[in-house]
């Protein structure tokens, strides 16, 4: 009977094995990692042309993605329309969505407006993408270019029985321009634009007589009955005959951004702005936004500028391995004490998971800067061997928990537990937050780089392969990765949630952990002496901070949500692209401890930079400290709350974390009383 078991586990042993060697293979050319067959990921669908689906990398974190997963039929938000594509039925409606508000959510729901075909079966292929626009082809062919931030939507019509359709009802429709010129009016107060290249004989009913082909461009015009909308018509007539198909947005400068529109027709382009936008654009000048020109959005009110370029200038920040402020002699001997038993409790890190591991391996290299920058490094040796002894299994595979490694599937580093089992790694198989994982041990890279010159060269090619996972500028199939994975270039920040299909779009909950993913890879550049590296991670960190700062935070006079939202929360939990949710995927809402924290970790030097506005500050760490009387809340979430709390009143901050019994994962005490000290005892 023994035998036969050990047989049996014998059989079982050769079969994994022989599973394992199948499923893994030799690294790519100019790839470190062993590549796998990541069978937790779906393939990529037919909704990809084919000239893209079989040449990977593909993208897995776009604000489209909606489009190329399942069914390809749940809407997305392309600013300012919520698009649907109808599946099998060859047709896209297009819907200018209205918003439902309740203190602890906003959404924006979809009515299908306007629907528009030319084949009453098959579905669309995305047959071009790039940093602002996506194209949809469908059968007829009928072919629209999504142009981020259009206020039309171009659908160029090749041929087929061209048809638009409906759920409202039409009260008046009204033909101009030698047929040119359509202006619809339905009975839920919105009225409608139709500009056609040709002549198109639209009736009442939105049947069509004879056949059509040529450009046609639709935009909302008013959604509020016996509004008087003359001058924005007026406006909507005057730019209609310029489109744009495509859009490049340029890094080539430090802290700046560059769109560059392809259009197609006379005239001057006409675009969308949200307020991140308006805040750095240096390029129009400031009379080229129209502001008669508006349309509401969740992420508040968008006003058209003309141009068929922007330039946008962020404010350099400097990436620095240290806190910005200095501390006296008392703040360095407390901290000492704190970094000496710190250090002599390191234990070899036991979880396999790609996210806590790498939050514990960063929380050990803070230990190594803090030394350095209160001049104690007698516990910089320890560190370094601790950092050595943890990221490197990682890098030449001897780690038998886990691994790093290449699928080839949609081009892009996966963990070996993650490509066999979706949930696994918080779905770092499928590419849910990439960012996050892969920032923490981007930090620690950079700080054993700092140390060791030498195990730094040994695994450059380790280093830049997980950097690029998130940091690849090129695109096409010559580059391993795709264009930066998580950072959407017309939002201006990340998105966290891979290639699963939302409703509601893709979504990011921690802003400062995506803050914090760019900010290591600046520091690996400053540890390689690779400006590029500095200045990209830099220019994407400062922006992510901007527009955290403009969507996460919700201070008491914030006027980009509604005030049934604002006056319940300082704090978005998660947001989406079509919804903003107090709720956190881990938390509930009233869990606002945990809500602060996540906004917050990891405390590092760039932090000071995400909080900078201590009026703001203050109103959540006042709105967050009811629910720490709640029972059961735990010490690491407390910690965050008083770090915020230090900023303004430093002495009771310092005094609750001396109380507390454990730390965050990711943080620990002298990672605190560096922090604590480094804050003015008086802040005025």
């Amino acid at each position: 009977m023994m035998r036969k078991c050990l047989e049996k586990a014998a059989e079982r042993l050769t079969l994994q094995r022989f599973q394992r060697r199948r499923s893994e293979v030799e690294p790519k050319p100019d790839q470190p990692f062993p590549s796998i067959n990541n069978t937790a990921a779906s393939d990529p669908t037919p909704f990809f042309a084919e000239n893209l689906r079989n040449h990977p990398p593909l993208p897995t974190n776009s604000p489209w993605q909606n489009f190329v997963l399942r069914q390809g039929s749940q809407p997305e938000f392309i600013h300012p329309y919520l698009i649907k594509s109808n599946t099998n039925r060859g047709s896209i409606t297009i819907c200018y969505p209205s918003r439902i508000v309740q203190s602890a959510f906003i959404i924006q729901s979809f009515a299908p407006d306007i629907t528009i075909s030319c084949s009453h079966t098959g579905s669309h292929v995305v047959s071009h993408f790039d940093d602002l626009s996506i194209t949809l082809d469908f059968p007829g062919p009928l072919t629209v270019p999504l142009v981020r931030g259009s206020p039309y939507i171009t659908c160029i019509v090749k041929g087929g029985d061209l048809r638009f359709s409906t759920i409202h009802a039409v009260l008046n429709l009204s033909s101009h321009n030698h047929h040119t010129k359509h202006k619809i009016v339905f009975n839920n107060g919105q009225s409608w634009l139709i500009y056609s290249s040709n002549p198109l004989y639209l009736n009442k009913d939105l049947s069509i007589s004879g056949s059509y082909q040529g450009v046609l461009r639709i935009s909302i015009l008013s959604d509020k009955v016996g509004e008087v909308a003359d001058i924005k018509e007026r406006i909507l007539d005057r730019f209609s005959t310029a489109y744009p198909v495509s859009g490049l947005a340029q890094l080539r400068t430090p802290f700046r951004v560059t769109y560059e529109w392809k259009k197609t027709g006379q005239g001057e382009l006409l675009m969308l702005s949200h307020s991140v936008h308006r805040q750095i654009l240096a390029f129009p000048a400031p009379d080229r936004i129209l502001s008669d020109l508006t349309y509401r959005s969740i992420d508040g009110e968008l006003l058209a500028i003309v141009g068929d370029s922007w330039i946008l200038e962020e404010t350099p920040i400097t990436v620095s391995w240290y806190s910005m402020k200095g501390s006296d002699e008392e703040a360095r001997n407390h901290i000492v004490r704190a970094l000496e038993k710190d250090v002599s409790n390191l234990q070899p890190i036991t979880t396999p998971s790609t996210y806590f591991y790498g939050k514990a391996v960063a929380r050990a290299a803070r230990f190594a800067l803090i030394a350095e920058e209160v001049h104690y490094h007698n516990v910089i040796p320890r560190v370094k061997e601790f950092l050595e002894k943890s990221l490197t299994p990682w890098l030449d595979g001897s780690y038998r928990g886990n691994a790093l490694m290449y699928d080839t599937k949609w081009g892009g580093l996966v963990s070996r537990v993650g490509a066999r089992d979706s949930g696994a790694d918080f779905g770092f198989g499928v590419y849910n937050d990439h960012h996050y994982h892969l920032g923490y041990f981007c930090y620690a890279i950079a700080v054993l780089a700092k140390l060791n010159r030498s195990w730094a060269h040994r695994f450059k090619p380790h280093v830049y392969s997980i950097v690029n996972d998130f940091m690849t500028l090129t695109s096409g199939q010559q580059s391993l990765y795709t264009r930066l994975r998580n950072f959407d270039l017309w939002k201006l920040h990340s998105w966290a949630s891979g290639i699963t299909e939302f409703a509601d779009g893709r979504n990011q909950e921690s802003s400062s952990e995506a803050v914090n993913a760019y900010y290591s890879a600046a520091l690996i550049g400053v540890a390689y002496g690779d400006v590029h590296l500095i200045a990209t991670g830099s220019t994407l960190a400062a922006l992510e901070i901007r527009s955290a700062k403009a969507w996460w935070h919700v201070p008491v006079n914030s006027t980009v949500y509604e005030p049934e939202f604002t006056r319940e929360n300082r704090v978005i939990g998660v947001l989406w692209e079509n919804k903003r949710d107090s709720g956190l995927w881990f938390a509930p809402a009233n869990w606002r401890e945990c809500r602060l924290g996540i906004q917050l970790l990891p405390i590092v030097p760039i932090t000071e930079l995400l909080f900078s506005n201590l009026e703001f500050v203050k109103e959540l760490v006042e709105w967050t400290t009811p629910a720490l009387k709640r029972e059961g809340v735990g010490e690491g979430w407390k910690g965050f709350v008083y770090a915020l709390e230090s900023m303004y009143d430093r002495e009771n901050a310092l005094k609750n974390v001396m109380n507390l019994n454990e730390h965050d994962g990711g943080n620990s005490l002298s990672n605190l009383l560096w922090w604590i000290y480094r804050r003015s005892s008086n802040p005025n």
